[in-house]
């Protein structure tokens, strides 16, 4: 994807979820450590930030890469909670447990929690896992 289109795309989206969380633009320059221009640059699309900046953004706003980088419309989520995308995506990110997980689109923080503990548990008692 074209630069420009890039920060079009990531403009939208973070915007999105800064509307979402509640946050203002100083709100995240102070999260991240980085200065207003740069939050401002990004928001207006003249800029993009490094990646390490997505993933702090990501973690901050609890959602996947995919999410701010992505031109995807808000009805396009797959989870309904933010909680619950938080915790489907550190499953998924263990080595150990995301294939073993399927998640409902509406399930709750909780329950997935409970899902990743057992799954967890399941894990470190089996021998040749």
């Amino acid at each position: 994807m074209p630069e420009k289109e890039f920060n079009e795309v990531f403009s939208r989206r973070l915007r999105y979820y800064l509307e979402k969380n509640n946050m203002t633009q100083k709100d995240l320059a102070n999260a991240l450590g980085v200065g207003q221009t740069a939050v401002s640059d990004w928001i207006n699309g003249r800029k993009s930030p490094r990646m390490s900046k997505v993933d702090a953004m990501c973690d901050l706003f609890g959602c996947t890469r995919s999410d701010l980088v992505e031109d995807k419309k808000p009805d396009q989520e797959y989870y309904l909670n933010p909680e619950t995308a938080k915790v489907a995506q550190e499953i998924y990110e263990d080595d150990n447990l995301h294939a073993l997980f399927d998640a409902a689109r509406d399930a709750s923080p909780e329950d997935l929690q409970r899902a990743k503990n057992f799954l967890q548990m399941l894990k470190d008692t089996n021998p040749n896992g």
